[in-house]
């Protein structure tokens, strides 16, 4: 008898840990990455993602951000989500989509946008769903909400308070062409140069300058080798949250769904923190004698000549239509 029990048991115990696997082997992961620690705007988004997935899918789902730039950077976060492999999402600048789709970076160009008001008319109002399903089609990669909302300085190793001083400053600008010849056609000498390789390029001289907003400049302490912040808001950020659309096929659907909702959520409320911080961080920085705001005196003369160049690069790219769109929304 005690034999029986004890094989009953035995069986009991068997069968309760395969179930208990079988549950385990149920619950889905999904892995997101960011550049940055816990305290940047596009984490807390993710964070703010996960927790909205779970409410809206009241399921078991399992996530797994890496951070700190754990499994590299951007470019190569979109590059794994179009592979559909090690990271399911993330937020990225559109500049590291352009070799999936030349429309990509217009999401995000210099002078693109009046303000934040006119920013936010144009997300609400879905104005860049053209280039979001033309990511879609050709990286597999899904834009799924729209977070950013910083407003993009130049931080240089001097003082530029005008055309004149703008002129020949050797910044580094980010990866996508329409960076390069809109910062060209002001009178700058533009050059890429990877993210985390712009402190030492600083430092070392290779360059004077770079551009960012004010979370980045707080996050990789460029103000210690660009102190001097020219205030000339050449462009407000849109970071999309991006989803692999090979990871996302082999969800289940109501999974999809709460993804696809929680995702429009997420982005809003990080467009929320990063434009509410903004003004804030450069406060705290410059209060701490960390950097100095300058005015920049011929932001107009500045649009003016770039003007044209986003002209010509809207039409190269088919999105003459797009930016008619935005510069029509008042």
């Amino acid at each position: 008898m005690k034999r029986r029990g004890f094989i009953a048991g035995m069986a009991g115990g068997i069968a309760l840990a395969f179930a208990s696997t079988a549950a385990s082997a149920q619950t889905i992961t999904l892995n997101g990455a960011s550049q940055f620690n816990d305290d940047h705007a596009f984490t807390k988004s993710m964070v703010k993602f996960e927790e909205l997935v779970k409410k809206y899918y009241g399921k078991p789902v399992n996530f797994v951000l890496h951070k700190n730039s754990a499994l590299g950077l951007e470019k190569q976060y979109f590059e794994y989500m179009a592979q559909g492999r090690a990271v399911d999402y993330a937020i990225v600048s559109p500049a590291h989509m352009s070799t999936f789709s030349k429309a990509a970076p217009f999401i995000d160009a210099p002078f693109l946008f009046r303000d934040l008001a006119h920013w936010n008319k144009v997300l609400d109002q879905d104005v860049l769903k053209p280039i979001a399903d033309e990511i879609a089609q050709k990286a597999d990669v899904m834009l799924i909400g729209y977070a950013g909302g910083g407003v993009r300085n130049v931080f240089a190793n001097k003082p530029v308070r005008n055309m004149a001083e703008l002129k020949g400053l050797k910044v580094r600008v980010q990866g996508a062409p329409i960076w390069s010849k809109t910062f060209a056609a002001t009178g700058m000498s533009p050059t890429v140069i990877a993210y985390n390789e712009v402190y030492n390029a600083i430092q070392n001289g290779v360059i004077e300058a770079g551009e960012n907003e004010a979370a980045g400049v707080e996050q990789m302490k460029f103000y210690e080798v660009g102190p001097n912040l020219a205030m000339t808001e050449h462009a407000i950020t849109i970071r999309p949250l991006c989803f692999s659309g090979k990871t996302f096929k082999k969800l289940p659907a109501d999974l999809q769904a709460a993804i696809v909702k929680a995702g429009v959520e997420a982005g809003a409320y990080g467009r929320q923190i990063e434009s509410g911080e903004d003004a804030a961080k450069l406060d705290t920085l410059e209060k701490a004698g960390k950097l100095k705001r300058i005015p920049f005196a011929d932001r107009d003369q500045l649009k003016k000549l770039v003007d044209p160049v986003m002209a010509s690069y809207a039409k190269e790219i088919g999105a003459d239509q797009i930016l008619a769109k935005i510069n029509a929304i008042k």
